[in-house]
């Protein structure tokens, strides 16, 4: 089961998760009071699980780890290299302690090809995926699918895309992560993501229309959260604000400029904004 309660992705303070940011991150967070941290998995050679590990514990910290596939790996054309990537991901996420492996994990951030996607590009992403999820479940780990916006990837934009997915897959441990960035372009309303999504969602981004300090954008937050009440959600609140981003991350989010002054603004003013919100609709 993913975890209940609010976490944080740990791009607040690093994208880069060796010893240096697991050090700087974990106990930021755990000041912060969060239930959990969401890892940003994007280099698995640099990683200390031990080291990570012994963090988590430390601080009594959970973590789940996420990622979008090297260009080399997509799963629409090499679901083999998807799976073993994915394996090499998930084994590294065990290792360190965490919960689940999720994000853009059926493709690439920053995946087009210019044309809609085609018959065989979702039979590989299916195989790919199968292959992934029976390892995760060899492991004891969750293993999710983050729908994104149409101009970060053009395979799975919406909830009722990954719910199909996930009927074609057909197996019975991938859940859905949603993120109210990516739900505020391409759904007709947060809510009708949420319903659509709702038999498989585990898992929630809170990020603002801007991907900065959340309250202070467009999206809909009382739709948001009152549709996450109405069908009994329990798992991951995690809030995301793209802080530090190598130059690699952002053009691929197509993150130009800075979308907060710090990352304490974020903490302290977006954070709470979203506690308490949660607090109203009694999701916490």
């Amino acid at each position: 089961m993913i975890m209940e309660g609010f976490g944080v992705h740990t791009s607040m303070w690093t994208m880069h998760w060796d010893r240096d940011g697991a050090e700087r991150t974990i106990p930021a967070a755990a000041a912060y009071q969060m239930d959990f941290i969401e890892i940003a998995l994007l280099d698995t050679a640099v990683v200390d699980a031990a080291h990570t590990r012994d963090l988590l514990e430390k601080h009594e910290m959970r973590a789940v780890c996420s990622l979008g596939l090297p260009e080399q790996h997509w799963a629409s054309v090499n679901p083999d290299g998807a799976i073993e990537h994915l394996v090499d991901a998930m084994n590294m996420a065990s290792n360190m302690g965490a919960e689940a492996l999720s994000g853009v994990t059926y493709g690439g951030i920053g995946e087009r090809t210019g044309v809609p996607p085609t018959q065989a590009e979702y039979d590989n992403i299916a195989r790919a995926l199968e292959g992934a999820a029976k390892h995760a479940k060899t492991l004891g780990i969750a293993f999710g699918i983050e729908p994104v916006n149409r101009y970060e990837n053009h395979l799975i934009n919406t909830g009722w895309q990954a719910v199909d997915m996930i009927e074609k897959v057909g197996v019975d441990n991938i859940f859905i992560h949603l993120d109210t960035y990516h739900m505020n372009i391409e759904e007709k309303g947060a809510g009708n993501g949420i319903l659509d999504a709702r038999e498989h969602l585990r898992y929630i981004h809170l990020s603002e229309s801007d991907r900065g300090t959340p309250g202070e954008g467009t999206c809909d937050w009382d739709e948001i959260y009152a549709t996450l009440a109405a069908i009994g959600f329990k798992g991951g609140l995690a809030m995301e604000s793209f802080i530090n981003m190598p130059p690699q991350i952002g053009y691929g989010l197509a993150v130009w400029r800075p979308v907060a002054p710090s990352f304490e603004d974020v903490m302290d003013k977006g954070l709470p904004f979203l506690r308490n919100k949660a607090a109203q609709y009694r999701l916490i």
